[in-house]
Order: structure tokens, then C-alpha cells, then sequence
């Protein structure tokens, strides 16, 4: 296993860094959505199996560069918030960083959860509906629409340990 992810390496690392430059935005970043990429691929189960590698490698980097992004807009999202609070209460960077660590986390949380479950979750959070309201906008009881809440919470408080 470990020859043929020399091989795959060798014969597409820099096809793929290049494919990923015209996404990531900057050389470096290219490098390091590649870099990410083959670590992906190395966790592959059979790598003698891969015929395409080129496909699989597009797809694991697409992925890697749509969570790069999706941490950084959490991020921007946060200290955006957070310029708008008063400078008294402006947290530290290590307190910052535990923050975002923890925004993270969530978000890493609701998305493991399918997706009624993470809309009931969203819909009771940041639009204050009831579980009845939930239950009439997704199809589904309000007694369902409890144990989605109850899901999602313990999805959450897991993800924060």
C-alpha cells in the first residue's frame, strides 16, 4: 500500500496542487489543500482498488477546500461579532481561539446529524419557532421534533468534551 501512494503521489501531487491554486486562491494555500489531500488518501482502506486517482484525489481536496472555507467564514463570522461588542468585554486571543475551537466543534456536530434533525435544532436556535411550529414546517410531530431537539443537544454536548 504504502508503494502505491508513492506512485499516486509521484505521478499527481503537482497536477493536483495545480487543479487546487486556481481554487484556493494563492500557491500556499494550493500546497496545503494537496498536502491534506494525499493525508486523506493515505487513510484509504485499499489504495491498489483506486483506478481514477485523479477523481478520487479532486474529490478529497474539494472537501478539504470547502472545510478551509467553511472555518474560515465561522471564524470571520465570529470576530465580526465580536467587533461589535464593547472593548470591556473583547476576549483574549487564547480566549478567542477556545471560542472558534468551540463554534467548531458545534458546527462539526450539526453537521454529523441528518438533516431534519440539525433543521429542527437551527429553526428552534435562530428563529425562536416553537416545536409545534418546527413540526408543521418539517412534516413531522411535535413530540418528534423533541427527541430531533434532544438528538442535536447531545450531539453537542458530546462534541464540546
Amino acid at each position: 500500500m504504502r508503494g502505491r501512494l508513492q506512485s499516486i503521489f509521484r505521478e499527481h501531487y503537482a497536477w493536483l496542487r495545480d487543479q487546487m491554486r486556481r481554487h484556493a486562491g494563492s500557491h500556499h494555500s494550493a500546497e496545503d489543500v494537496a498536502s491534506e489531500a494525499f493525508l486523506h488518501l493515505a487513510q484509504h482502506r485499499d489504495l491498489e482498488q483506486v483506478r481514477e486517482p485523479r477523481a478520487l484525489l479532486t474529490t478529497i481536496a474539494k472537501r478539504v477546500l470547502f472545510e478551509t472555507w467553511r472555518r474560515r467564514d465561522l471564524e470571520q463570522a465570529y470576530l465580526e461579532t465580536l467587533a461589535l461588542a464593547p472593548q470591556p468585554t473583547y476576549p483574549s486571543p487564547e480566549e478567542q481561539a477556545l471560542v472558534v475551537e468551540a463554534l467548531l466543534a458545534v458546527d462539526a456536530a450539526l453537521d454529523a446529524l441528518p438533516d431534519k434533525v440539525r433543521r429542527a435544532f437551527l429553526f428552534s436556535q435562530l428563529d425562536a419557532m416553537t416545536y409545534a411550529e418546527i413540526g408543521k414546517e418539517l412534516g413531522v410531530s411535535a413530540s418528534m421534533v423533541r427527541q430531533y431537539m434532544t438528538r442535536a443537544l447531545t450531539a453537542i454536548s458530546a462534541a464540546r468534551l
